[in-house]
């Protein structure tokens, strides 16, 4: 999210999260400590893993977190249906003295995560906690979703470089900037839009588009003319009449480079059929003595497109993936919610909470919740969620595992950062680190296996006594 002079982040909220808040201050309910965890049920894209993402927009984001005078005038001006004031100027003094006093513990940014494990734990006063709900889920949404689709295209890529060009199909500036990021902490090597490279130091790429082509009188002189324009960044778009004699073109242009001691980098394919054509082009290259020009390949590419060009022993050496990377085009929502958990009582006690459903998926976890993840030589072989207060006894065979992990860290206490945010590169390391980790069948593409996640024995113990309860009172 972009904001401007002193806006403010605390209106990225839905109605409902202010309306809440004002209830529980009304009620006197406001101040008492709440447990909210951020979780989603199933993986995107029928896939057997999550690559979790945008923990480091949602801290840049609370530094922002108060109520400015603006946003405190614009509540003010709001009307229920009987044209009275909707909020009372007294809570909103409260909310313009609010800041944030939140325990926040969270999973870091390139971590694989799994349905049903919290992303993000939140402790504190109830009303700050639920407005938080709707920035929160906003942001890990979307680039959890993002990253976990790049990670699916580095896999199927298999080391080839994957660029990301999908500025001009994302959903508007904010989420292309934040496609950009979590495309690239995902496992993409570089992006196309230049602002994001800015911001975020990804590496920027790019050619030219068919217009270059077709403003000039001949594609020969379009390209002689790229050429001597950026000798040292010559990618060539050989497709806007005939990829063939495009790709002759571009040997006569090469051959004019080499003579003043340049290279080519390479050339774009952007339709037809890439296999027959990235053989011919390689072909035709290699043929006249340029084999060291790179073949990139563009056009509605996925995953699965990427996989059957791999399969086929493409001579393609990257992909450009636009519109069904930024925009999740198979699967365009995580579908994460934020529960809460755990709540204290009129006498100061922490209780659990959990909420049911006829869906078992919906059924929530009680508690306030951390989860230990299990490894053998190497490799991720299941994680166990548990009540902070209760970690698992080591319930997984002993044979099972040489190497456990506590998965969420602290990054707040009482509302003062103490985390040190890993840098970009550090989140992209990461996922490449644990995308190794996971089995080759977590990772598949069709039917992965289940990653083995289960409740610690008491937590799932009380959760059943807390259901079969609510259950027999209704």
């Amino acid at each position: 999210m972009t904001t401007s002079g002193s806006e403010s982040s605390f209106l990225f909220a839905d109605l409902y999260e202010l309306t809440m808040a004002c209830g529980y201050w009304k009620s006197g309910r406001a101040e008492r400590e709440a447990v909210f965890h951020l979780t989603f049920r199933e993986n995107p894209f029928g896939g057997g893993f999550s690559i979790a993402c945008g923990l480091t927009q949602v801290l840049d984001l609370l530094k922002e977190f108060r109520l400015s005078a603006s946003d405190q005038d614009y509540l003010a001006s709001l009307k229920g249906n009987d044209q009275k004031p909707l909020f009372p100027s007294e809570f909103l003094d409260y909310l313009s003295a609010m800041r944030i006093r939140c325990d926040i513990d969270a999973v870091p940014e390139g971590t694989a995560v799994f349905p049903q494990e919290p992303l993000i734990r939140v402790k504190g006063p109830l009303a700050e906690a639920q407005i938080l709900e709707s920035l929160l889920l906003n942001i890990i949404n979307f680039q959890t979703l993002i990253a976990t689709k790049g990670a699916r295209l580095a896999i199927a890529s298999q080391e080839r470089n994957v660029l990301e060009f999908g500025l001009r199909r994302a959903q508007g500036i904010n989420g292309s900037l934040a496609a950009s990021r979590a495309a690239y902490v995902g496992g993409c090597d570089g992006t196309s839009n230049t602002l994001a490279g800015k911001l975020y130091g990804i590496p920027t790429v790019g050619t030219h588009a068919h217009s270059w082509v077709m403003s000039f009188e001949t594609e020969q002189e379009a390209f002689d003319t790229y050429a001597e324009v950026f000798p040292n960044n010559t990618i060539f778009l050989v497709d806007t009449y005939d990829t063939r004699e495009g790709v002759s073109r571009v040997i006569k242009t090469a051959q004019r480079m080499r003579t003043k001691g340049c290279e080519p980098i390479g050339v774009r394919l952007d339709s037809g059929d890439l296999r027959e054509l990235s053989l011919e082009v390689r072909r035709q290259l290699d043929d006249a003595g340029f084999p060291e020009i790179k073949i990139v390949a563009s056009g509605d590419l996925d995953e699965y497109s990427v996989t059957k060009l791999i399969k086929d022993e493409v001579p393609i050496d990257a992909f450009g993936v636009g519109t069904r990377l930024v925009t999740a085009y198979d699967d365009p929502a995580l579908g994460g919610v934020y529960k809460l958990s755990a709540m204290e009582d009129k006498r100061g006690q922490r209780c659990p909470k959990v909420k049911i459903s006829n869906d078992p998926v919906k059924i929530s976890n009680p508690g306030c919740l951390q989860f230990r993840r299990f490894s053998r030589r190497g490799k991720f072989v299941g994680d166990i969620i548990h009540d902070e207060k209760a970690p698992p006894r080591l319930e997984m065979s002993d044979g099972l595992y040489d190497h456990v992990d506590d998965i969420l860290v602290p990054i707040l206490r009482s509302g003062s950062k103490v985390y040190e945010t890993p840098s970009l590169e550090q989140s992209r390391q990461r996922a490449i680190e644990q995308l190794a980790s996971l089995s080759e069948g977590v990772k598949s593409f069709s039917e992965p296996e289940i990653y083995p996640v289960q409740l610690e024995n008491g937590l799932a113990s009380c959760k059943e006594e807390m259901v079969r309860k609510i259950q027999n009172e209704w």
